[in-house]
Protein backbone atom coordinates (compact mmCIF):
# COMPACT_ATOMS: atom_id res chain seq x y z
CA UNK A 1 0.00 0.00 0.00
CA UNK A 2 2.85 2.15 0.78
CA UNK A 3 4.41 1.55 -2.37
CA UNK A 4 1.38 2.62 -4.15
CA UNK A 5 1.21 5.84 -1.94
CA UNK A 6 4.97 6.70 -3.47
CA UNK A 7 4.30 5.85 -7.28
CA UNK A 8 1.83 7.80 -6.98
CA UNK A 9 3.42 10.66 -5.81
CA UNK A 10 6.56 10.17 -7.89
CA UNK A 11 4.17 10.46 -11.00
CA UNK A 12 2.66 13.37 -9.40
CA UNK A 13 5.36 15.40 -8.98
CA UNK A 14 7.41 17.47 -11.71
CA UNK A 15 10.93 16.77 -12.93
CA UNK A 16 11.82 20.09 -10.99
CA UNK A 17 10.97 18.18 -7.61
CA UNK A 18 13.07 14.91 -8.07
CA UNK A 19 14.84 14.59 -5.05
CA UNK A 20 18.48 14.09 -7.61
CA UNK A 21 17.21 17.59 -9.43
CA UNK A 22 16.22 18.98 -6.10
CA UNK A 23 20.18 18.33 -4.85
CA UNK A 24 21.52 19.86 -7.56
CA UNK A 25 19.36 23.11 -7.31
CA UNK A 26 20.56 23.26 -3.48
CA UNK A 27 24.09 23.05 -4.34
CA UNK A 28 24.28 25.37 -6.98
CA UNK A 29 22.49 29.05 -8.25
CA UNK A 30 23.45 28.15 -12.21
CA UNK A 31 21.25 24.78 -12.09
CA UNK A 32 18.44 25.87 -10.22
CA UNK A 33 17.97 29.10 -12.17
CA UNK A 34 18.45 26.65 -15.32
CA UNK A 35 15.74 24.47 -13.82
CA UNK A 36 13.40 27.63 -12.66
CA UNK A 37 13.75 28.83 -16.74
CA UNK A 38 12.99 25.80 -17.82
CA UNK A 39 10.15 25.20 -15.90
CA UNK A 40 8.50 28.45 -16.28
CA UNK A 41 8.77 27.63 -20.30
CA UNK A 42 6.15 24.90 -19.48
CA UNK A 43 3.75 26.65 -17.45
CA UNK A 44 3.62 29.91 -19.42
CA UNK A 45 2.89 27.67 -22.77
CA UNK A 46 6.10 29.47 -24.32
CA UNK A 47 7.05 26.94 -26.73
CA UNK A 48 2.86 27.32 -28.34
CA UNK A 49 3.33 31.31 -28.32
CA UNK A 50 6.65 30.73 -30.05
CA UNK A 51 4.94 28.54 -32.32
CA UNK A 52 2.13 31.55 -33.16
CA UNK A 53 4.83 33.84 -33.51
CA UNK A 54 6.67 31.98 -36.40
CA UNK A 55 3.27 31.34 -37.99
CA UNK A 56 2.35 34.99 -38.17
CA UNK A 57 5.71 35.99 -38.87
CA UNK A 58 5.54 32.64 -41.96
CA UNK A 59 2.45 34.59 -43.46
CA UNK A 60 3.59 37.63 -43.57
CA UNK A 61 6.27 36.42 -46.34
CA UNK A 62 4.04 35.61 -48.85
CA UNK A 63 1.76 39.00 -49.37
CA UNK A 64 5.86 40.61 -49.14
CA UNK A 65 6.80 38.18 -52.29
CA UNK A 66 3.75 39.14 -54.09
CA UNK A 67 4.10 43.25 -53.23
CA UNK A 68 8.10 42.79 -54.43
CA UNK A 69 7.18 40.54 -57.43
CA UNK A 70 5.36 43.40 -58.43
CA UNK A 71 7.81 46.19 -57.98
CA UNK A 72 10.05 43.92 -59.77
CA UNK A 73 7.70 43.67 -62.80
CA UNK A 74 7.39 47.69 -62.39
CA UNK A 75 11.15 48.19 -62.69
CA UNK A 76 11.77 45.51 -65.52
CA UNK A 77 9.16 46.99 -67.86
CA UNK A 78 10.10 50.86 -67.62
CA UNK A 79 13.96 50.32 -66.79
CA UNK A 80 15.37 47.80 -69.97
CA UNK A 81 19.07 48.76 -68.35
CA UNK A 82 17.93 48.13 -65.03
CA UNK A 83 16.49 44.50 -66.23
CA UNK A 84 20.18 43.41 -67.72
CA UNK A 85 21.77 44.26 -64.50
CA UNK A 86 18.76 42.63 -62.32
CA UNK A 87 19.06 39.35 -64.27
CA UNK A 88 22.92 39.19 -63.58
CA UNK A 89 22.84 39.81 -60.28
CA UNK A 90 21.79 38.13 -57.00
CA UNK A 91 17.91 38.26 -57.67
CA UNK A 92 18.57 35.52 -60.02
CA UNK A 93 19.03 33.21 -57.51
CA UNK A 94 16.06 33.83 -55.39
CA UNK A 95 13.61 30.80 -55.50
CA UNK A 96 10.26 31.22 -57.52
CA UNK A 97 11.08 34.84 -58.44
CA UNK A 98 14.39 34.26 -59.47
CA UNK A 99 13.94 31.42 -62.06
CA UNK A 100 11.36 33.72 -64.05
CA UNK A 101 13.52 36.41 -64.03
CA UNK A 102 16.31 34.61 -65.73
CA UNK A 103 13.79 33.01 -68.28
CA UNK A 104 11.75 35.47 -69.15
CA UNK A 105 11.75 38.68 -67.28
CA UNK A 106 9.05 39.87 -69.37
CA UNK A 107 6.46 38.21 -67.90
CA UNK A 108 6.35 39.95 -64.75
CA UNK A 109 4.32 42.38 -64.42
CA UNK A 110 3.57 45.37 -62.19
CA UNK A 111 0.11 45.59 -61.15
CA UNK A 112 -0.60 48.32 -58.33
CA UNK A 113 -3.71 46.58 -57.15
CA UNK A 114 -1.84 43.62 -56.61
CA UNK A 115 0.77 45.75 -54.84
CA UNK A 116 -1.54 47.45 -52.44
CA UNK A 117 -3.33 44.04 -51.57
CA UNK A 118 0.21 42.18 -51.22
CA UNK A 119 1.32 44.98 -48.78
CA UNK A 120 -2.08 44.92 -46.44
CA UNK A 121 -1.92 41.65 -46.11
CA UNK A 122 1.72 41.61 -45.36
CA UNK A 123 0.77 44.05 -42.78
CA UNK A 124 -1.65 42.36 -41.49
CA UNK A 125 0.12 39.42 -40.75
CA UNK A 126 2.93 41.04 -39.38
CA UNK A 127 0.35 42.98 -36.79
CA UNK A 128 -0.79 39.72 -35.94
CA UNK A 129 3.05 38.29 -35.57
CA UNK A 130 3.68 40.73 -32.90
CA UNK A 131 0.36 40.93 -30.87
CA UNK A 132 1.25 37.63 -30.45
CA UNK A 133 4.37 38.27 -29.32
CA UNK A 134 2.85 41.08 -26.69
CA UNK A 135 0.74 38.39 -25.38
CA UNK A 136 3.42 36.17 -25.33
CA UNK A 137 5.69 38.41 -23.26
CA UNK A 138 3.02 39.00 -20.99
CA UNK A 139 2.13 35.29 -20.36
CA UNK A 140 6.16 35.22 -19.07
CA UNK A 141 5.11 38.10 -16.89
CA UNK A 142 2.39 36.60 -15.48
CA UNK A 143 0.77 39.93 -15.92
CA UNK A 144 -3.20 38.91 -15.66
CA UNK A 145 -5.75 39.24 -18.67
CA UNK A 146 -7.45 41.95 -17.44
CA UNK A 147 -4.64 44.26 -16.88
CA UNK A 148 -3.26 43.35 -19.96
CA UNK A 149 -3.69 46.49 -23.03
CA UNK A 150 -6.88 46.58 -24.49
CA UNK A 151 -6.83 46.29 -28.69
CA UNK A 152 -6.19 50.07 -29.93
CA UNK A 153 -2.81 50.01 -27.70
CA UNK A 154 -2.00 46.64 -28.98
CA UNK A 155 -1.95 47.40 -32.22
CA UNK A 156 -0.69 50.31 -32.55
CA UNK A 157 2.03 49.42 -30.39
CA UNK A 158 2.76 46.20 -32.90
CA UNK A 159 3.09 48.91 -35.82
CA UNK A 160 5.47 50.90 -34.11
CA UNK A 161 7.17 47.03 -33.35
CA UNK A 162 7.09 45.87 -37.34
CA UNK A 163 9.29 49.33 -37.65
CA UNK A 164 11.38 49.02 -35.15
CA UNK A 165 12.05 45.35 -35.00
CA UNK A 166 11.90 44.62 -39.28
CA UNK A 167 14.28 47.55 -39.94
CA UNK A 168 17.07 46.23 -37.03
CA UNK A 169 16.78 42.30 -38.39
CA UNK A 170 17.49 43.83 -42.06
CA UNK A 171 20.06 46.28 -41.16
CA UNK A 172 21.32 42.99 -39.30
CA UNK A 173 20.87 40.79 -42.10
CA UNK A 174 23.23 43.07 -44.38
CA UNK A 175 25.98 43.60 -41.49
CA UNK A 176 26.09 39.45 -41.04
CA UNK A 177 25.64 39.47 -44.38
CA UNK A 178 29.15 41.58 -44.95
CA UNK A 179 30.50 38.70 -42.89
CA UNK A 180 30.30 35.95 -45.07
CA UNK A 181 31.71 38.03 -47.97
CA UNK A 182 35.89 35.93 -48.40
CA UNK A 183 37.65 39.02 -49.39
CA UNK A 184 36.66 41.01 -46.32
CA UNK A 185 39.72 41.01 -43.93
CA UNK A 186 39.40 39.27 -40.68
CA UNK A 187 38.95 42.60 -38.37
CA UNK A 188 36.64 43.60 -40.56
CA UNK A 189 34.40 40.63 -40.33
CA UNK A 190 34.84 40.84 -36.58
CA UNK A 191 33.66 44.25 -36.11
CA UNK A 192 30.66 43.38 -38.64
CA UNK A 193 29.36 40.73 -36.29
CA UNK A 194 29.98 42.46 -32.95
CA UNK A 195 27.94 45.35 -34.89
CA UNK A 196 25.16 43.06 -35.37
CA UNK A 197 25.16 41.72 -31.86
CA UNK A 198 25.15 45.15 -30.28
CA UNK A 199 22.18 45.82 -32.93
CA UNK A 200 20.22 43.08 -32.08
CA UNK A 201 20.69 43.45 -28.23
CA UNK A 202 19.55 46.88 -28.36
CA UNK A 203 16.37 45.95 -30.27
CA UNK A 204 15.64 42.97 -28.29
CA UNK A 205 16.22 45.02 -25.07
CA UNK A 206 13.81 47.72 -26.32
CA UNK A 207 11.02 45.24 -27.70
CA UNK A 208 11.17 43.65 -23.52
CA UNK A 209 10.82 46.58 -22.26
CA UNK A 210 8.20 47.84 -24.31
CA UNK A 211 6.05 45.17 -25.65
CA UNK A 212 5.20 44.08 -22.29
CA UNK A 213 3.14 45.58 -20.05
CA UNK A 214 4.80 44.90 -16.90
CA UNK A 215 8.20 45.53 -18.05
CA UNK A 216 11.66 45.24 -16.26
CA UNK A 217 14.40 47.61 -15.74
CA UNK A 218 17.05 47.91 -17.93
CA UNK A 219 19.86 46.25 -16.17
CA UNK A 220 17.19 43.11 -15.39
CA UNK A 221 16.47 42.59 -19.50
CA UNK A 222 19.96 43.33 -20.25
CA UNK A 223 20.89 39.61 -19.89
CA UNK A 224 18.27 37.86 -21.41
CA UNK A 225 19.04 40.28 -24.31
CA UNK A 226 22.80 39.83 -24.58
CA UNK A 227 21.84 36.05 -24.95
CA UNK A 228 19.14 36.63 -27.51
CA UNK A 229 21.07 39.03 -29.29
CA UNK A 230 23.96 36.68 -29.94
CA UNK A 231 22.14 33.83 -31.03
CA UNK A 232 20.23 36.08 -33.60
CA UNK A 233 23.17 36.80 -35.11
CA UNK A 234 25.03 33.39 -35.33
CA UNK A 235 21.39 32.58 -36.76
CA UNK A 236 21.56 35.15 -39.17
CA UNK A 237 25.27 34.50 -40.18
CA UNK A 238 23.96 30.93 -41.07
CA UNK A 239 21.11 32.32 -42.52
CA UNK A 240 22.83 34.10 -45.34
CA UNK A 241 25.83 31.95 -45.40
CA UNK A 242 25.05 28.46 -45.49
CA UNK A 243 21.55 28.08 -46.60
CA UNK A 244 22.06 31.24 -49.09
CA UNK A 245 24.72 28.74 -50.60
CA UNK A 246 22.70 25.73 -50.35
CA UNK A 247 19.13 26.93 -52.35
CA UNK A 248 21.60 28.63 -54.94
CA UNK A 249 23.10 25.46 -56.04
CA UNK A 250 19.88 23.83 -55.21
CA UNK A 251 17.48 23.18 -58.42
CA UNK A 252 14.13 25.45 -58.47
CA UNK A 253 11.73 22.91 -57.26
CA UNK A 254 13.93 21.73 -54.22
CA UNK A 255 15.28 25.19 -54.03
CA UNK A 256 11.41 26.41 -53.32
CA UNK A 257 10.86 24.02 -50.94
CA UNK A 258 14.56 24.24 -49.18
CA UNK A 259 13.36 27.56 -49.01
CA UNK A 260 10.32 27.19 -47.09
CA UNK A 261 11.60 25.02 -44.73
CA UNK A 262 14.38 26.79 -43.96
CA UNK A 263 12.36 30.19 -43.26
CA UNK A 264 9.93 28.43 -41.17
CA UNK A 265 12.97 26.86 -39.10
CA UNK A 266 14.59 30.06 -39.23
CA UNK A 267 11.40 32.14 -38.01
CA UNK A 268 10.51 29.64 -35.37
CA UNK A 269 13.94 29.58 -33.60
CA UNK A 270 14.29 33.47 -33.86
CA UNK A 271 10.75 33.40 -31.23
CA UNK A 272 11.68 30.90 -29.31
CA UNK A 273 15.31 32.44 -28.72
CA UNK A 274 13.44 35.62 -28.21
CA UNK A 275 10.65 34.29 -25.80
CA UNK A 276 13.36 32.40 -23.74
CA UNK A 277 15.92 35.52 -23.29
CA UNK A 278 12.63 37.08 -21.80
CA UNK A 279 11.69 33.80 -19.51
CA UNK A 280 15.53 33.82 -18.25
CA UNK A 281 15.49 37.81 -16.92
CA UNK A 282 12.30 36.39 -15.05
CA UNK A 283 14.35 34.08 -13.11
CA UNK A 284 17.33 36.36 -12.46
CA UNK A 285 19.51 36.56 -10.33
CA UNK A 286 20.77 33.46 -9.93
CA UNK A 287 20.12 31.90 -6.49
CA UNK A 288 20.07 28.62 -4.97
CA UNK A 289 16.95 26.87 -4.20
CA UNK A 290 15.13 27.12 -1.24
CA UNK A 291 11.98 25.14 -0.30
CA UNK A 292 10.50 28.54 1.74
Amino acid sequence: MGGRRALRSLLGMTWTEHPTILRARRSSAAANTLARAIEHFRQHRTGRNAALVAHYGFLSVFPLMLAFTTILGLLLQNYPRLQERIIDSAFGRIPIIGQQVQTAPEALTGNWVVLIIGLLLALWAGMRAFNMLQSALDDVAEVALDDRRNLLHTRIRSLLGIGLVGGAQIGAAVLTGFVGVTGLAVVHKVLLSLGAVALNTAVIAATYRWLCVDPLPWRRVAPGAVVAGVLFAGLQLVGTTVVGRAIANASPVYGTFASVIGLITWLSLHSMVALLGAELNRVLPAQRYNAS
